[in-house]
């Protein structure tokens, strides 16, 4: 059995459902809290994720970053070393979606693996006749990216944990291919 620890940076626009989505997936989805106030700095969660088909589990420190410029110094230097990301956009705002690939490289410059594992997630898909972002251009955009690529609804706890059971199950993955190369060299 192992019990693996991953740093979790979550970035994107301000209003685009991060916090709502870290909740939702604490909570395992039985609470979706309709106020919130907006993150500033970084809040941290902590979440035990068990990977299918083994007795191994990865442990997520979810950093959940304010998405105001003004927070942004702030949010970077907890960044450090981050193990898997995460980058959210609105579906029903362009401008979040474009901004993808700003906070993208903003958190990559923290990574110890500028090829680590993450994902890209479109959020409130319930509001699907608000739509300005379809999902195929997100897809290719994500797979552009090295990321793989997710719809939400948090409001409606629709998927909302995918993302989450993914970059964990992608970590794990990732680690024992690791372990595996060095087996090979010793």
């Amino acid at each position: 059995m192992v019990k693996l620890r991953a740093k979790c940076i979550l970035a994107g626009n301000a209003a685009v459902g991060k916090t709502a989505l870290v909740q939702m997936f604490l909570s395992d989805g039985a609470h979706f809290q309709k106020n919130y106030s907006m993150s500033a700095g970084v809040e941290v969660v902590v979440k035990t994720v068990s990977i299918p088909d083994s007795s191994d589990s990865v442990e997520l420190f979810i950093f959940d970053s304010a998405g105001r410029e003004v927070f942004l110094e702030s949010c970077e230097k907890l960044w450090a070393q981050a193990s898997v990301l995460c980058v959210v956009f609105d579906v029903t705002s362009e401008l979040s979606f474009t901004r993808c690939a700003y906070w993208l490289d903003r958190v990559r410059q923290h990574c110890q693996d500028p090829q680590a594992p993450g994902v890209l997630v479109g959020n409130k898909v319930d509001l699907e006749e608000r739509r300005e972002v379809e999902a195929g251009v997100a897809r290719d955009w994500a797979q552009s990216q090295g990321l793989e690529y997710f719809e939400t609804s948090a409001k409606e706890m629709q998927s909302f944990e995918l993302p989450f059971l993914g970059l964990a199950q992608t970590f794990h993955r990732v680690y024992q291919d690791r372990v595996q190369a060095l087996r090979t060299l010793a």
